[in-house]
């Protein structure tokens, strides 16, 4: 016969399991605090809004998964390190400038001792910087690395969103050959873990200009790195790459998965970005607004890209690898240095782009600095590749596309056609450069050939090019004359409306509604 169990014990365990209860909420609500730091305040505070802390670091020392920690606006000369990580459960760990005010990470009176960066997420997962404005980094030695924003090693779900990176510098001012400079970089992504990448990660919003990074580049992924997103980010003003996608660098001890890969770049605004003058570069004009140097599955469209050197340029620098499945598209590429796209390895010796499609943009007065690049560059080592529903409006020199690889006309490494031609000086004196040979006039070009069966050399019909409007008017010869079957052209045009209408599609990166 079971023992009858004394009242007061059934009380005393009713109130222990409240007081259990009680001391989780506690818990939970401690995980879900707002934490707060102010020029004004002190590390020996509780941290709240009436009595926040002094430093961000102390925060972020800290804070743990759910808390969100306001920085009030002033200037903070600290470097800082995220401590911990948040959780699919109780949340992300979020910093970020107090509404409607600005927090400065000031560091200029901070010298780099190594790879170091402003503010460093390593090996965290679950956090979000928001909103803070990030500067003055700087160095002139040659193996010091100064960095904005650094995200290293494995971790997944990190956002960094609408903050304000500038004047991060290495100004080393020696090399022993084009790229060997110094280095830095604005914002930079670097899966170096051979098991787990870095994934799930947004760049959405920021602001990244006026850098001086050697040869690297200004905002960056690179090797074990997937499913990210590099959205509405406005890069300019740099001397190097403005946005890269990287493999084969060996950032990730296993080659497997040293490629960043599965990734979104899109709706950002990239402009003025050179290496002429960079000390690592010289006199060449080689940075790219956008770069998949080795990346894969990558998807680059509704971008807008103007006084770069290239535009967008999909390659590998490594031998026997390969930039592979990327699409472009959508994308408007004006007043580039060199080409306005640009594609294969640069020299017979380097690496492969297959299997990249690049359809449906728009390009204009490309290779302003004569380097013979024309509008679309193929270099070598190509297979596979397509490039069609594009316009292409060469500049004075009135050329057109570059071809520098030797082509098997019955299995061509690149499928053009179904593209637009115009340049102002008309058919007959366009360039058209294939190999050893160069073709004047569009027909000769089509005939020798056999490139863009279906293509045309007419005037586009923008608005206003002068004024950098490239919207089509009503008559354009562009309006539903681009191939939908069998091609990756997406949802949405430039303007964000739909990209096909009445089932037809318009050349360029404009659907004429």
């Amino acid at each position: 016969m079971a023992q009858a169990v004394p009242l007061s014990a059934i009380k005393l365990n009713f109130y222990l399991v409240l007081l259990l209860l009680a001391g989780v909420s506690g818990s939970f609500a401690q995980n879900k605090s707002s934490f707060y730091v102010s020029t004004t305040g002190s590390d020996a505070n509780p941290g709240t809004q009436a009595a926040p802390w002094r430093t961000i670091q102390h925060a972020a020392d800290v804070a743990c998964a759910g808390s969100t920690v306001s920085v009030r606006g002033g200037v903070y000369q600290e470097l800082v390190t995220i401590k911990s990580s948040g959780n699919a459960t109780e949340g992300y760990i979020t910093f970020r400038s107090y509404p409607g005010e600005t927090a400065v990470l000031d560091a200029q009176h901070f010298t780099p001792s190594g790879r170091n960066a402003v503010l460093t997420i390593h090996d965290k997962s679950y956090v979000r910087i928001e909103g803070f404005e990030i500067l003055n980094y700087r160095t002139a030695e040659h193996h010091l690395t100064p960095l904005g924003i650094s995200v290293m090693g494995a971790g997944s779900h990190i956002e960094l969103l609408k903050n304000n990176v500038h004047h991060i510098e290495n100004t080393f001012q020696g090399r022993d050959r084009p790229g060997s400079g110094g280095n830095g970089f604005g914002i930079a992504v670097y899966g170096t873990d051979a098991k787990t990448p870095i994934s799930d990660l947004i760049i959405d919003g920021n602001e990244v200009h006026h850098l001086k990074t050697g040869s690297s580049e200004s905002l960056v992924v690179n090797g074990n790195v997937t499913n990210f997103r590099i959205t509405h980010n406005v890069v300019h003003d740099n001397n190097n790459i403005g946005i890269d996608v990287i493999g084969f660098e060996r950032t990730a001890p296993d080659p497997a998965v040293d490629q960043a890969r599965d990734g979104v770049v899109s709706e950002n605004l990239v402009y003025n970005i050179t290496s002429r003058g960079n000390p690592a570069y010289g006199e060449d004009q080689s940075s790219d607004g956008i770069y998949v140097d080795g990346g894969t599955r990558v998807l680059i469209e509704r971008n807008v890209i103007h006084d770069v050197d290239f535009g967008i340029e999909l390659a590998s620098e490594h031998r026997d690898r390969a930039t592979s499945y990327v699409t472009a598209r959508n994308n408007l590429i004006y007043h580039c240095n060199t080409a306005g796209v640009s594609i294969g390895g640069y020299a017979p010796e380097r690496g492969h782009t297959e299997h990249c499609i690049v359809i449906n943009n728009t390009l204009h007065d490309d290779d302003t600095a004569g380097t013979g690049s024309g509008e679309f560059q193929m270099q070598w080592n190509m297979a596979d590749d397509v490039f069609e529903n594009n316009i292409l409006y060469a500049g004075k020199r009135c050329l057109m596309t570059v071809n520098k690889s030797e082509v098997d006309r019955s299995q061509p490494p690149v499928a053009i056609d179904h593209n637009l031609y115009y340049c102002d000086a008309g058919s007959k004196e366009s360039i058209w450069k294939e190999v050893s040979d160069s073709f004047t006039g569009f027909e000769k070009y089509v005939q020798s050939t056999g490139n863009d069966a279906h293509s045309r050399f007419l005037d586009p019909d923008f608005v206003n090019a002068s004024d950098s409007d490239f919207h089509l008017r009503s008559d354009s010869p562009a309006i539903a004359a681009g191939l939908i079957d069998g091609l990756p052209v997406g949802d949405q045009d430039l303007d964000g409306l739909p990209r096909v209408k009445s089932g037809k599609i318009t050349l360029g990166c404009y659907q004429r509604q």
